[in-house]
C-alpha cells in the first residue's frame, strides 16, 4: 500500500510538474511575441504548452472555482463572450477569457496560460471561452462547461468546415457530453440550432426573438437553412430577422421552431448606437447597433439566468459595455468617424449593409481577403445584397486581398466604386481623401482583412492593439 500511495503521489506530482513548465514555456512565448511585434501571443503560447503537456487546458480549467461558459456559432461569439464575461465581473469575480478571438483550442489553452500563475495553479472564479463550432467537442471534453451556449449556424468557410448539417452534428455530440450539471443554451429562431437542441436528452433554455416589426419582408437570397432536418420539405418562415433565423415550422408538422423560455420583445433598433429589448419584464440596452446585437444581448441575458444572475444586475451591467475590436468599433481619424465592422460571410455581410444602409452611409471601404482564417473560397461574395449600396452609397473602396473580385461584385451591383486597392494603407488613404470632414465611413472587412487594418492603424497610433482593448 505504501509502495502504491508513493507512485500515484510520483504520478501526480509528475503531472503538477509537466504543468507547471507548460504554463512558464507559454507565457514565455507569449512575452517573446508581443516583444518582437510578431503578434499578441494568443495562439502560438498554446501550441507550446499543449507540446509540453497536452492536458494542460483540461487541468487549469480545473481550477476554476465556478467553472466555465462556452459560446459558439457563426456569427456573434466574440460580442457575447464580451458580455458574459463583463456580467461575471462585475460581481465582482476574476474571470479567464480569449478576448481576442482566438477561438481554437489553442487560443483558449493560450488565454488560460496568460493567467495561470507561475506555479502553474489558475486561481479564477470563471472561464469565459468563445470557441470554434469545429472545435467545441474538444472543448467540452477538455474544460468541462457549466454552460454552452449556442447562438446561430450560418453558411461560413465551407473549404474548412463542410456544409451546416456536418457542423451541426459535430456541436450535437459535444452537447451530448455535457455533464450532468451542464446546460445548453440554445437559439430558438435558428433552425439548425433547433433541430439540435430538439434531439438533446437533456432540455435546453431556449431563447428567441419576439416582434415582428424588426423583421425582414421576405427570407434573404443568402439564407442557408431553408428545408426541414426530418423530411425535407421546404420550411415555411412566417418571421424573418436576419438569415435564416426568425419563427418556421415545416408544413408536414414535422419540425417547427421551440417556443423560446426567454424571448425578446419590444425591441428598438437605435441605428449603430444602442438596441433596446425588454427579457423576462426587464428592459435591456446595448450600446451597439443592429437585429445581431438583439440576440447576442438576449443571449448573454440568458446564459446571466442560468447562472443565477439578478435580472436588474444584468441590465445594470450591460448598458455599458463597449464594443470588441473591430466588431461596430468606432473612432476618429483626421476629422471623420471612422467605424470598423466584421463581415466574413453572406449573413454577417447583408446584416452590416442593412445597418450602413440605415444609418445613411455613403463613404465605405470593403476589404477582402482569402487566407486560411477567413476562407480560401470567396464566391460567397456572390450571395451578399451589395445592390442596397446602389441606392445610396457615393464612394465605395474595393480593397485587400481580393480587392479585384470584391470589384467586380460591386460592378455588376452597380455600386459606384472607385478602382480596386489591394494595399489597405492606400484604400485607406483613399477612403479618407473622398470622405468629407466631419462625416461618416464605414470599413467592412473580413477577419484577416481587419486584422491587418487595425494593425495598420495601431502602428500609425490611432488605435491600441487588440489584445489590450
Amino acid at each position: 500500500m505504501l509502495d502504491r500511495g508513493r507512485a500515484v503521489g510520483g504520478r501526480l506530482g509528475a503531472g503538477l510538474m509537466r504543468r507547471t513548465i507548460a504554463v512558464l514555456a507559454g507565457k514565455a512565448t507569449r512575452t517573446l511575441s508581443r516583444a518582437s511585434g510578431r503578434g499578441g501571443g494568443t495562439t502560438f503560447p498554446g501550441d507550446v504548452a499543449r507540446a509540453i503537456d497536452p492536458d494542460v487546458l483540461r487541468r487549469l480549467a480545473g481550477d476554476l472555482r465556478q467553472g466555465a461558459v462556452l459560446v459558439t456559432g457563426t456569427n456573434g461569439k466574440t460580442t457575447t463572450a464580451r458580455l458574459i464575461a463583463s456580467l461575471l465581473e462585475g460581481l465582482p469575480s476574476r474571470v479567464v477569457a480569449n478576448r481576442t478571438g482566438s477561438n481554437l483550442i489553442y487560443g483558449a489553452t493560450a488565454a488560460a496560460v496568460a493567467d495561470a500563475d507561475l506555479d502553474g495553479r489558475l486561481r479564477a472564479d470563471w472561464g469565459v471561452f468563445e470557441i470554434d463550432e469545429a472545435t467545441l467537442p474538444t472543448a467540452v471534453d477538455e474544460i468541462r462547461p457549466r454552460v454552452v451556449l449556442v447562438g446561430n449556424l450560418f453558411r461560413d468557410q465551407l473549404d474548412r468546415y463542410g456544409e451546416l448539417e456536418s457542423l451541426a452534428r459535430r456541436i450535437h455530440a459535444a452537447l451530448d457530453r455535457l455533464s450532468q450539471s451542464g446546460t445548453a443554451v440554445l437559439n430558438a429562431d435558428d433552425p439548425r440550432v433547433g433541430e439540435i437542441g430538439l434531439a438533446l436528452a437533456s432540455p435546453p433554455l431556449w431563447y428567441g426573438l419576439d416582434d415582428p416589426r424588426v423583421a425582414l419582408p421576405e427570407l434573404p437570397h443568402a439564407a442557408d437553412a431553408r428545408t426541414c432536418p426530418r423530411c425535407g420539405a421546404s420550411l415555411e418562415f412566417t418571421t424573418v430577422y436576419l438569415g435564416h433565423d426568425g419563427v418556421y415550422a415545416c408544413p408536414n408538422r414535422d419540425f417547427g421552431r421551440p417556443t423560446p423560455d426567454i424571448a425578446g420583445t419590444e425591441i428598438e433598433l437605435e441605428g449603430l448606437e444602442w438596441v433596446r429589448l425588454t427579457a423576462a419584464g426587464v428592459r435591456l440596452e446595448l450600446p451597439l447597433g443592429g437585429v445581431y446585437n438583439a440576440y447576442n444581448l438576449l443571449a448573454a441575458f440568458a446564459v446571466g439566468s442560468v447562472l443565477g444572475l439578478r435580472p436588474d444586475y444584468v441590465a445594470e451591467r450591460l448598458r455599458t459595455v463597449s464594443a470588441a475590436f473591430g466588431r461596430q468599433e468606432r473612432f476618429e481619424l483626421q476629422g471623420r468617424r471612422l467605424t470598423i465592422m466584421l463581415a466574413k460571410n453572406p449573413t454577417g455581410f447583408n446584416e452590416n449593409l442593412r445597418e450602413a444602409e440605415r444609418v445613411n452611409g455613403r463613404h465605405l471601404l470593403i476589404a477582402l481577403n482569402d487566407r486560411v482564417a477567413d476562407g480560401r473560397d470567396v464566391s460567397w461574395i456572390w450571395d451578399v445584397d451589395f445592390e442596397l449600396l446602389a441606392r445610396r452609397a457615393e464612394v465605395v473602396v474595393p480593397a485587400g486581398v481580393r480587392a479585384h473580385d470584391m470589384a467586380l461584385r460591386l460592378k455588376y451591383a452597380e455600386v459606384p466604386a472607385t478602382a480596386p486597392q489591394p494595399d489597405l494603407e492606400r484604400a485607406l488613404e483613399r477612403l479618407l481623401e473622398l470622405t468629407p470632414p466631419g462625416t461618416d465611413a464605414y470599413v467592412l472587412c473580413t477577419y484577416t482583412a481587419m486584422l491587418d487594418l487595425r494593425a495598420l492603424l495601431v502602428r500609425r497610433g490611432w488605435l491600441r492593439p487588440y489584445w489590450a482593448t
